[in-house]
């Protein structure tokens, strides 16, 4: 019997979570009482969004992402849901817009500002109306840009382009899975949804708590679990490396992760029992480092393991301990990520008890910290769509468009550029975030160069004039001022009158929106009265020193 070492050498045996401080989290986020087993929070390079609880309606909440520190209990939201919201998704492709779902039934397609929210966010961009009980799991899909997929308590699957014209979308480009005779089987009450990195397949597990494969053009079922020893939650491809990885509960109520061959779920290729908490296990994967991250809701700990294509496919490296315990979790994309810090991973932890949005860093210690170290970021999934939605539908395949992480460096489409129907605004979210992976035609950039110089110029005159009399009887031109100015820098001129609210709902938004501005205000002058008392003791107690010494 030949002898084998239980030791494994691996560059990522040293990962370490470092939490951020206080000063760099998000304190007063008053985080969702919703008892889904969702994440309630989505980021990226540009912005963070959290569900937040609020009375009648439902809202959530978009910082940019280095606007940490204490929130603003007024701070606007976007609050256009009739009811509690359940999920958020940012695009993929797009870091100013964002997907919503309620319990109101509807899916909303919201754009966010480049200079984010500054006033409550009420009216959507696309409603997709389509469903007739509350919309509870939304996922872009990963290739196709547009692609947004919608699973709710009516049994049914939805697939909808938001591309197609119109502010509200009663059809579906298709029809992933659907009660048939009126019958409602609890396979297609989903519990989770994963994408393969081309967006060819999708994996899902159901109130049954069976793991599925299906096609997502067609919705027919290729592969289901029999495994009787496996009760599955959540749900995650491993690219890659061709398997599938669910976590659930055994039969003695033991959390569990097993290993599936995608092609054949009759067997697991391996199994495991962790603990024999209640709470629901969140697998986060890593394609780039082949790291899984296994996060359980209401622990404080989160677990890393490495990935392999031999047996025993997957060992355990270290976990990451807290005691405060975490509702959910947000993942930055890699593009999002300190390169200079050796940063492999970020998470966002919901901690309710607290009303604390923690970012949490996972770092691979290094001795030149400062230099791009290229065996940690290889190739990435990048921010450009590999094709459109209806090439997608039409049958087409495609992996993503890479990108690379090291500063400077540009990597060109493999793929044909596809035309994107995109408002000017997403043309200053471009200039303002940086130039994403392939060309910009130089006419573009001269255009929006000269923009955001004429808006510079405009800022600075309105803010530091030279006389007084320069703004008496300034009156802003209709005519020649741009749209973005109003959209990107409120602050620069005062925009038009609006009519006065003409319905009911108008009118109590208007009062709403005025107590929240006076309660602001209140507030401002409360903590310059506090001031004006310290600063008057601070003077006092100088004068006795200086009584004192002589």
């Amino acid at each position: 019997m030949s002898w084998r070492s239980s030791f494994r050498c691996s560059k990522f045996r040293h990962v370490f979570g470092k939490p951020a401080t206080k000063e760099h989290s998000y304190d007063g986020v008053p985080i969702t009482r919703s008892v889904h087993d969702n994440h309630y929070c989505s980021a990226n390079p540009c912005f963070i969004a959290v569900v937040t609880e609020c009375a009648g309606g439902g809202s959530f909440l978009v910082l940019p992402i280095h606007h940490t520190g204490r929130v603003d209990p007024q701070h606007p939201r976007v609050c256009g849901h009739r009811s509690r919201v359940l999920d958020v998704k940012w695009n993929p492709f797009d870091d100013h817009c964002i997907a919503s779902c309620s319990e109101d039934c509807t899916v909303k397609i919201w754009d966010i500002p480049v200079c984010g929210v500054q006033q409550n966010l009420t009216q959507a961009r696309k409603t997709l109306i389509g469903h007739s009980r509350r919309v509870a799991l939304i996922e872009w899909h990963p290739t196709a840009e547009n692609l947004l997929l919608s699973s709710a308590y009516d049994y049914k699957v939805l697939l909808w382009d938001v591309s197609q014209e119109g502010a509200v979308l009663r059809y579906p480009v298709r029809m992933v899975l659907m009660p048939i005779h009126h019958r409602c089987p609890s396979e297609m009450l989903l519990l989770s949804v994963s994408f393969n990195s081309d967006g060819s397949r999708l994996a899902i597990t159901s109130k049954d708590r069976r793991v599925r494969v299906l096609d997502p053009r067609t919705g027919k079922i290729l592969q289901v679990s029999s495994s009787k020893s496996h009760r599955a939650s959540k749900v995650v491809y491993i690219g890659g490396l061709k398997m599938l990885l669910s976590t659930g509960s055994s039969p003695w109520n033991h959390r569990q992760i097993v290993l599936w061959d995608p092609d054949d779920l009759s067997e697991p290729l391996y199994e495991e029992d962790l603990d024999g908490s209640a709470g629901v296990l969140f697998p986060f994967y890593d394609p780039d480092t082949h790291m899984l991250y296994l996060a359980g809701k209401g622990d404080g700990n989160i677990r890393y393991y490495e990935l392999s294509a031999e047996k025993p496919y997957i060992s355990f490296l270290t976990e990451y301990r807290s005691l405060l315990p975490q509702k959910g979790l947000g993942v930055m994309p890699k593009r999002g990520l300190d390169v200079s810090a050796c940063e492999v991973f970020r998470f966002y932890r919901l901690i309710a008890v607290k009303d604390l949005v923690e970012p949490l860093s996972m770092i691979v210690p290094r001795k030149e910290s400062g230099i791009f170290q290229e065996d940690l970021y290889p190739m990435t999934v990048g921010n450009q769509a590999a094709m459109t939605a209806q090439e997608w539908l039409s049958g087409i395949n495609r992996n993503p468009v890479l990108m690379s992480l090291k500063p400077g460096t540009r990597v060109a489409n493999p793929y044909p550029e596809t035309p994107a129907d995109k408002g000017l605004v997403r043309q200053l979210s471009w200039f303002q975030m940086g130039p994403a992976v392939g060309t910009v035609p130089g006419a573009d950039l001269d255009l929006m160069e000269e923009a955001f110089i004429k808006e510079q110029l405009a800022y600075q005159d309105a803010k530091y004039p030279k006389e007084v009399s320069d703004l008496s009887g300034w009156q802003p031109d209709e005519t020649q001022t741009p749209l973005w100015m109003y959209c990107c820098t409120p602050h620069c001129c005062e925009p038009a009158e609006k009519p006065p609210p003409t319905t009911e709902s108008e009118l109590l938004q208007a009062f709403y929106r005025q107590q929240d501005e006076i309660r602001g205000l209140r507030e401002q002058l409360h903590q310059k009265d506090e001031r004006i008392a310290q600063l008057d003791l601070e003077i006092k107690n100088t004068r006795n020193n200086m009584r004192a010494t002589f």
